[in-house]
């Protein structure tokens, strides 16, 4: 399993694994969640995909897609701002160049490779680490993301804890809270499982 960036669309291969990373994202927030997302001929899309965001892909040997996240810069529209803004203090982002929004996270958890014997999927492991060397490698220090109650106990279990930006609010079917999350060295190297593989930057030596 590596991670992989993908900030176009331009080669063949790119496509199909941005295609797979669509589908997943309908497997989950619209059939395991039940999240009100817009699903078409079985892709979850929405229009923060059309503002040309890179991907945070996992993909094993075969090249299928195990987990993503989509980056936008904070400066930018973003999801927090424009489809959360009831979880900000007083509905406003204090958005600045340094930060990048994460958002539609998700792993197949179904998949056998990387279950292990511990709480916490590798792959989901594999996705925080890849977040974190792109963002360094970018220039962002600062994530900001929208997440469950759920997945914020996942962040607190690992020891990358959500700043909470407000208090949670229910949207929808969940819980929702608006937090950040910080992107220094010494974060990617504990939350970098062993084996870790990516093509992201030159923080990207495997770990021992």
């Amino acid at each position: 399993m590596q991670v992989i960036a993908i900030s176009n669309q331009e080669r063949p291969s790119q496509k199909v694994l941005l295609r797979q990373h669509h589908q997943l994202r309908a497997a989950v927030f619209s059939a395991r969640l039940g999240w009100d997302v817009e699903v078409k001929d079985g892709l979850e899309i929405d229009r923060f995909d059309g503002l040309h965001p890179t991907y945070i892909l996992a993909i094993d040997d075969a090249e299928r897609v195990l987990g993503c996240a989509r980056l936008l810069p904070a400066l930018g529209p973003t999801m927090v701002q424009e489809v959360f803004p009831a979880l900000l203090p007083n509905s406003t982002l204090s958005a600045h160049a340094a930060m990048i929004e994460s958002s539609r996270f998700c792993v197949d958890t179904a998949c056998e490779k990387g279950r292990g014997g511990g709480s916490i999927h590798e792959t989901t492991l594999m996705m925080f680490a890849g977040i974190i060397e792109w963002s360094l490698m970018n220039g962002y220090r600062e994530i900001v993301t929208v997440t469950d109650l759920r997945f914020e106990r996942i962040l607190n279990r690992v020891g990358w804890p959500l700043q909470r930006l407000g208090p949670p609010k229910k949207i929808g079917v969940t819980m929702a809270v608006a937090g950040t999350l910080s992107a220094t060295v010494s974060q990617f190297s504990r939350l970098r499982p062993t084996g870790y593989r990516s093509d992201l930057s030159p923080f990207s030596i495997r770990a021992a």
